[in-house]
């Protein structure tokens, strides 16, 4: 059986389009169920659109509250279906009920704890890590909770940083990394591979 999945996005969806490809490719396991946008003009939708995915858009200005919005926002996810929200590139914050409680999970540009938490995002990432003076970067994938960059860390990867790097070039080489990195953490979670044990995950063979 597929897990059920829904992916959030707020911008162009290139997360989302790396893991249609791979589930087409037949590298993922998943069943895509829904696509949940915080903005309307995200470019992401078309791709959810063109795989025939279910999309809803939940703006936050439309909630009088954090609480309201992720209320909605998982309303939506239990109604479809979905076992394992994957954010993808979704910029709102959200809380995440106890029924979901290791079933969130997401992709942070940089090896957590350095460079994560609340406004660091995209291009932001990058520059504070080349403004440092950091050797190496990469990205993390993590469970969410409640905190910003906080849930139990699934797994981690290292991308080197270049003396003549910008965000730019920085952000390419490690969106290349998250491309195979990401579809082979949500692959481990749909084999049933991965336990959470407190902070630490565990992910068999």
């Amino acid at each position: 059986m597929k897990l059920p999945i829904a992916v959030l996005i707020s911008g162009g969806g290139t997360t989302l389009k790396n893991l249609i490809q791979c589930h087409s490719a037949g590298k993922l396991d998943v069943d895509f169920r829904l696509v949940i946008s915080s903005s309307e003009q995200a470019g992401g939708l078309a791709f959810a659109s063109e795989a025939s995915i279910p999309a809803v858009v939940l703006e936050r200005k439309d909630f009088d509250s954090t609480d309201s919005y992720s209320r909605a926002l998982f309303d939506h996810c239990r109604q479809a279906g979905v076992q394992l929200v994957v954010m993808g590139g979704f910029l709102k914050h959200v809380l995440v009920p106890d029924d979901f409680t290791n079933k969130v999970i997401n992709i942070h540009p940089s090896l957590i704890p350095a460079f994560c938490g609340k406004g660091f995002y995209g291009r932001r990432v990058h520059q504070a890590a080349l403004d440092y003076g950091a050797k190496l970067s990469g990205c993390t994938i993590h469970f969410v909770d409640n905190e910003y960059d906080h849930g139990p860390i699934i797994s981690q990867h290292a991308v080197p940083v270049m003396l003549d790097d910008t965000a730019a070039s920085l952000a390419a080489r490690v969106f290349t990394t998250e491309c195979e990195a990401y579809p082979q953490a949500i692959q481990a979670i749909a084999a049933g591979r991965v336990q959470v044990e407190g902070r630490t995950v565990r992910i068999s063979r």
